[in-house]
């Protein structure tokens, strides 16, 4: 795929990776072997039928191979862009056995970005039922959940507690990777189906979950906040002035428009000389804005090594070529005052790798005596997440030992009719992960409510109910809701 050039990307927030034309698009659609048991289908979260639409393109019929994407992922532009196709259906294709496998990821961008161009929009026909569901968060894991309730009938309305729709697509990925223009089209679907978003609005300080199946009159509720409390090391001098999470700089960046202070009123004081701590996706997007921002010198500091790294390797090799200095085997152990409370340097060690952990990476080691002085003024920490907490402190929600919401395999939470889905309940993940728990959450609301669904109802085997009362199968659970005053 053609990508700006690195001295000309570094100085702007224009998108990195341009996008295939439709002659090497189909190209790379040659290559697919349209496998009669196609192993990148059972490897998509979501389960798009990869070889049906790059069939219908090579047929010419894109149309056809937007219908077919979006019937099981309705963010093709955004998942085609973020998701790590290279773990999951691409790290399955069997071409990849022999030469590089089939660039799905890249075929899937073109087809959400055909259908923005060309203005497509996908809107069945849809019979509204009498239920209310309302909506926590609109990342990835609200939004695939709002949509699948919306087609089956009910009335939807998505909380958002920031000021625009889109979750960790608005406030955490940087343009150059994921323009807002292509959230705002792809959102845009969830709007033409009726689904209403309501931004600025903290569920848990407004209003509780109790209230919103109580006096708010909702049948069920959703909860897709996210895993955005950012982790830090509690080493000395995390509290001086400049030191940071990733979030916090990226959302002030990303949806507060800060790169373009004063005309915007976000202040983000950038350093001369940030100090990145982690080597996953979000430190690359942090270390790529902070270049585009102006920094004179940026660093990624890693306990391990380039091997072990987290991120996408096409990420990885982008912050390289961009200039961030990456200082692998190294971890901070202090964080240094310049004596008016500001950051001065850190304190590191060399690590060597030992044996391996409970993830399967080799353990760091400190190396004795190799501790060094790294000078530095910001210190950005990317080093994970936990759970959002404002909903496990305001509700009667369970909660795990790590304070994630407790789910059964349905993803139904410890209160009946509250489910929850994404990284709220596994940690922080991918994308199309997120969007694959909403859609899964949705089937469970449907069941809960009583909603026809027939991808269950006529499913070849019946789950213990036998027969049927005047034509209707008895698996449909159909019942009337009482409410009792």
């Amino acid at each position: 795929m053609p990508v700006q050039a690195p001295e000309a990307r570094v100085a702007n927030f224009d998108e990195v990776a341009l996008g295939f034309d439709l002659d090497n698009a189909l190209v790379e659609c040659e290559r697919c072997l349209i496998c009669p048991e196609p192993a990148c289908v059972a490897g998509c979260p979501v389960g798009i039928d990869i070889p049906g639409f790059i069939c219908k393109m090579i047929d010419g019929d894109h149309r056809g191979a937007y219908d077919i994407v979006t019937e099981a992922n309705f963010l093709p532009a955004i998942c085609g862009r973020v998701c790590p196709q290279e773990d999951q259906c691409e790290g399955v294709c069997p071409v990849g056995d022999t030469l590089k496998p089939v660039a799905v990821g890249r075929l899937e961008r073109w087809v959400g970005d055909r259908a923005i161009e060309e203005g497509w929009r996908k809107r069945p026909y849809i019979e509204p039922n009498d239920f209310r569901v309302g909506i926590i968060g609109s990342g990835p894991a609200g939004m695939a959940c709002a949509a699948d309730l919306a087609k089956a009938g009910c009335a939807v309305t998505v909380y958002e507690a920031l000021h625009a729709p889109g979750g960790v697509l608005r406030y955490g990925i940087p343009e150059f990777r994921l323009p807002n223009q292509v959230i705002d089209e792809e959102i845009g679907n969830l709007i033409d189906l009726g689904i209403e978003i309501k931004c600025n609005t903290l569920v848990g300080r407004l209003f509780t979950i109790e209230q919103m199946l109580g006096e708010m009159g909702y049948d069920a509720v959703f909860i897709g906040t996210g895993a955005g409390s950012p982790k830090f090391m509690n080493i000395p001098g995390e509290t001086l002035n400049g030191v940071l999470s990733a979030n916090e700089l990226l959302t002030r960046c990303n949806l507060m428009v800060a790169g373009r202070f004063p005309d915007y009123d976000t202040p983000l004081h950038l350093g001369r000389k940030i100090a990145v701590i982690g080597s996953g996706n979000t430190a690359m997007d942090a270390m790529r804005v902070s270049l585009r921002l102006g920094a004179e010198k940026v660093h990624c500091v890693y306990r391990r090594t380039e091997g072990e790294s987290p991120a996408r390797v096409e990420e990885l090799h982008h912050a390289q070529e961009e200039g961030v200095d990456f200082q692998w085997l190294t971890a901070p152990v202090e964080i240094l005052d310049d004596g008016d409370g500001n950051v001065r340097a850190m304190r590191c060690v060399r690590m060597e790798l030992g044996e391996p952990d409970e993830s399967g990476r080799r353990r760091p080691v400190p190396v004795e005596g190799s501790e060094f002085e790294f000078e530095t003024d910001m210190v950005v920490y990317a080093i994970g997440t936990n759970a959002n907490p404002i909903l496990g402190q305001t509700s009667k929600l369970k909660l795990n030992k790590w304070h994630y919401i407790d789910t059964d395999e349905n993803l139904a939470t410890s209160m009946a009719g509250v489910y929850a889905g994404g990284d709220i309940v596994t940690g922080a993940a991918t994308v199309i992960l997120a969007l694959g728990a909403g859609r899964r959450a949705a089937r469970s609301i449907k069941e809960y409510l009583g909603i026809r669904d027939s991808d269950i109802v006529y499913r070849p085997e019946r789950s213990g109910h036998e027969g049927a009362l005047f034509g209707i199968d008895m698996a449909e659970r159909n019942f009337a809701r009482v409410h009792i005053a």
